[in-house]
């Protein structure tokens, strides 16, 4: 049984379709028109009226902003030995949280995409993806609690005999302080437990994508499990792997309510610009530290695009 489309009457709701229906064109930038001119004015607009504070600089004795494009702020960003420890500590953070949620989300990744059943599968997604589904506040508080002093983790080591490796780790220059949540130890656990799962999920469908037939092949001609991973499955899951990096890396590199509740004494990018913006009212200098993370996330993902970073997303 067919039924029959009644046609709209004759008025001006007919002639509008009849407009649209004949100009495809029109129609589409009508749709088009709004959201880019919100993008355009709101974030775009922003953005751009942020970097261009960074080309102005702020008189010392009125402690108001000059208006006179200067290169000053941002030389002053990247020649004074302070501001280069702030850059230099930031991006250190972002390379290890990076290297190492790889090194945890890998055989994650590659269980879950290889070896789970359809169940199994189900419960990794979902225990994957369940963390952030939580308040990120109550997070970073939560992890602050656990790294403290007499937290559950300083227990648990107590009570399988790790206290004294927990102090002689602590006592590490550089990445100890009084304890797991005062120190860059405890801000880098944080770190990887928040962005673990933006590198899991791509990862693993990267490893979806692998081909069982180039792994049966791989066997077939005597290759052993571990050349097979290196040779075959770890070139194809580049892509992932690198899709995954840029969420990580850059969300490091701008976070700054984490290493603000958790971790040792110092500076991070981040924090800077908020510290710059808000009590300190140096708003020059702190659209130059904006720039900071834009360049260095410009460049990583022009090496990310090459390793096929896109194709993973």
């Amino acid at each position: 049984m067919t039924t029959a489309t009644v046609p709209l009457p004759a008025g001006p709701l007919r002639s509008a379709s009849t407009f649209f229906y004949r100009r495809p064109a029109f129609y589409l930038a009508l749709l088009l028109v709004p959201p880019l001119l919100w993008f355009g004015t709101v974030y775009l607009g922003s953005l751009l009226a942020l970097l261009a504070n960074s080309f102005y600089a702020i008189d010392e004795f009125t402690a108001k902003i000059v208006y006179v494009p200067t290169l000053a702020t941002l030389t002053q960003v990247v020649t004074q030995p302070a501001h280069r420890d702030i850059i230099f500590r930031t991006l250190l953070m972002a390379v290890t949280v990076t290297m190492a949620c790889a090194v945890i989300a890998l055989p994650i990744a590659t269980y879950m995409a290889r070896y789970a059943s359809v169940r199994m599968k189900a419960l990794f997604y979902v225990g994957v993806m369940l963390p952030m589904w939580m308040s990120y506040l109550v997070k970073v508080y939560a992890w602050r609690l656990i790294l403290a002093k007499q937290g559950i983790l300083s227990w648990l080591l107590d009570s399988v005999g790790l206290n004294g490796a927990l102090d002689t780790l602590l006592q590490t220059p550089g990445i100890g302080g009084p304890s797991l949540s005062s120190s860059y130890i405890g801000m880098f656990i944080v770190f990887v437990y928040m962005w673990l799962p933006y590198m899991i999920l791509p990862l693993a469908a990267a490893l979806e994508r692998v081909p069982e037939s180039l792994l049966q092949a791989s066997a077939d001609l005597g290759a052993r499990p571990g050349q097979t991973f290196r040779n075959v499955i770890l070139p194809l899951a580049l892509p992932g792997l690198a899709a995954g990096s840029v969420f990580t890396f850059s969300l490091t590199l701008g976070d700054y309510i984490i290493p603000s509740v958790v971790g040792a004494p110092g500076y991070f990018i981040g924090m800077m610009v908020y510290q710059q913006q808000g009590t300190a009212g140096n708003i020059p200098l702190a659209a130059a530290f904006s720039v900071v993370p834009i360049v260095l996330i410009v460049m990583y993902l022009s090496l990310a695009k090459r390793a096929g970073a896109f194709d993973a997303l």
